[in-house]
């Protein structure tokens, strides 16, 4: 019996460290990366801008001119509405995909996912471009319309529009929505799927009464990750879109960058992220709530 006790305590050492070494880099990184980043951005945030990089003094005035200033209500309001929209329109299009693939793909489901995570070989960037050329005066949308004999002459209407911003993300952000539905959509047992039926219960009562509460988790899941990077982007409104179309995250570039002002940047940076973890409070209610019906 002692001779067990006495192999069982290095093997738990042993089991014990290992599980450190492994947790090591992923807490270095969350440290260094995240929290320290965050920690900066908090303390520029209080800062007052003398030109320096850190700033000088401590003041509430860059949270001010936040909640005072019309202009990032607006701009806020903006992009909480494209990101809505695009969270809308990604997640809709998203859920006939995932239930393909989780109900009906087959042998074909690895190839299938394997298609929709291949726009990840490509760059954002590029695919942003993509878009542009497609939605350009003289782009293929205008010249296919044109071709087709449905206009006589190219439009401004599709470029440089809040619409352009919306299909552009939508797109870019698709395979985020997909994924997490799909796995939603794969746990559900297939037997209750098949006990509803032999009950006599219709394909879309089934649906409505098993598999969309079901996979509302999934669902829940898909919408904050397209919408929490949809708010603050700020790369795609400046390829695609125009002065309409200006979001929040624009202006936050501009204050690093040709502004100069960290420390009104930083202010910003922290009232989005206050908004966005309203919306993440909202959405984990939402989910519980979910939860408990099902």
């Amino acid at each position: 019996m002692s001779t067990l006790v006495a192999t069982s305590a290095p093997e738990a050492r042993s089991s014990q460290g290992f599980r450190v070494a492994m947790l090591l880099p992923g807490a270095l990184v969350t440290l260094l990366l995240i929290l320290f980043a965050l920690g900066l951005v908090l303390f520029l945030a209080f800062r007052g801008n003398d030109g320096s990089l850190l700033g000088a003094g401590f003041t509430v005035a860059n949270f001010v001119t936040v909640v005072s200033d019309p202009l990032y209500w607006t701009v806020t309001l903006r992009s909480l509405i494209i990101a809505a929209l695009v969270t809308l329109a990604t997640v809709v299009t998203a859920y006939p995909v995932a239930y393909y693939l989780a109900f009906h793909a087959g042998r074909r489901r690895g190839l299938l996912l394997f298609l929709v995570t291949l726009q990840f070989w490509t760059s954002y960037l590029l695919r942003v471009f993509a878009w542009k050329i497609v939605l350009a005066y003289n782009g293929v949308l205008n010249s296919a319309l044109i071709e087709s004999g449905i206009w006589s002459e190219p439009t401004l209407a599709f470029l440089n529009t809040p619409a352009a911003v919306v299909v552009t993300l939508a797109h870019a952000y698709a395979p985020f929505a997909i994924l997490p539905i799909y796995v939603a959509l794969d746990t559900i047992p297939k037997s209750l799927i098949e006990a509803a039926s032999d009950l006599g219960a219709r394909p879309f009562t089934s649906f409505r009464r098993i598999v969309l509460p079901n996979s509302m988790p999934g669902v829940l899941a898909a919408a904050l990750v397209v919408f929490v990077p949809t708010v603050g982007d700020y790369v795609t409104p400046a390829l695609v879109g125009g002065p309409a179309s200006t979001m929040i995250g624009t202006l936050i570039q501009a204050q690093f960058g040709k502004a100069n002002d960290w420390p009104f940047g930083a202010a910003l940076s922290v009232a989005v992220m206050l908004v966005i973890l309203c919306v993440v409070l909202v959405a984990r209610f939402a989910d519980r709530r979910f939860g408990s019906r099902t």
